[in-house]
């Protein structure tokens, strides 16, 4: 893969009426997504996420990254088309390109990691946009103002970050990322972020989705006990 990679956060929303079938119809329906994943899974990097009872909008994040935007779409397209993806809405969805950071010469392994090794437990995932003022400020004063960010960042250890470019792209200017297995410990961070001075420049960072790791099967059972009997990951 290059460096430029196309991520994607895409949030779905199960038809509350799927439960009410019957276990047999509910096991075929997890059979073809599961094997739909698979077959995602050759072309995009894939991870999935529980948002049950977390977010009134979808029960199930898949976040995602791929060398292609038509990737994205193909996959997603195959998805929505197999067994229990017939009865999911996207409810919301974000893409955006990883891209070299104009304020970081060397990348630590805390940023730009969140598709590479072992998964944390939490993924908290949102659309961030700045302010026009903040793009006609100098370089100089946009890049102190990021030290100060930075270095709160590199505070916390714990918390992984990925930051994707979606100007041009997608609504939001950018998706922000953060991976941990520290909930306190991130908000802890995120409050002392909120009082940082690049406060100042935000405009839009919501909606806030909290995604659970767990294998596919395990989420397409907590749908319906019963629903993935013989199917594992």
């Amino acid at each position: 893969m290059s460096d430029e990679r196309f991520v994607h956060a895409w949030l779905l929303r199960l038809d509350p009426a799927w439960r009410r079938l019957a276990a047999e119809e509910r096991r075929a329906d997890a059979d073809a997504f599961c094997a739909a994943a698979t077959r995602t899974e050759r072309r995009v990097m894939q991870h999935t996420y529980s948002t049950i009872g977390l977010r009134a909008e979808g029960e199930l994040l898949l976040w995602r990254m791929a060398d292609s935007i038509e990737a994205v779409e193909e996959t997603a397209a195959d998805l929505l088309a197999a067994g229990i993806g017939r009865w999911m809405t996207p409810a919301i969805s974000m893409i955006g390109l990883t891209r070299p950071s104009q304020y970081v010469k060397r990348p630590t392994a805390q940023e730009q990691s969140l598709f590479s090794g072992e998964r944390s437990r939490y993924l908290v995932v949102y659309p961030f946009s700045k302010s026009t003022e903040w793009y006609l400020s100098s370089a100089e004063e946009r890049q102190a103002v990021m030290r100060g960010h930075m270095k709160i960042g590199h505070a916390y250890p714990q918390v992984r970050q990925l930051l994707a470019y979606s100007f041009g792209l997608d609504d939001q200017e950018f998706i922000v990322a953060y991976e941990t297995d520290e909930l306190v410990a991130f908000q802890d961070l995120v409050r002392e972020l909120r009082s940082s001075e690049s406060r100042r420049a935000t405009v839009r960072d919501t909606p806030i989705i909290t995604g659970i790791h767990r294998p596919l099967g395990e989420i397409l059972e907590m749908f319906g006990p019963g629903t993935t009997t013989g199917i594992r990951g």
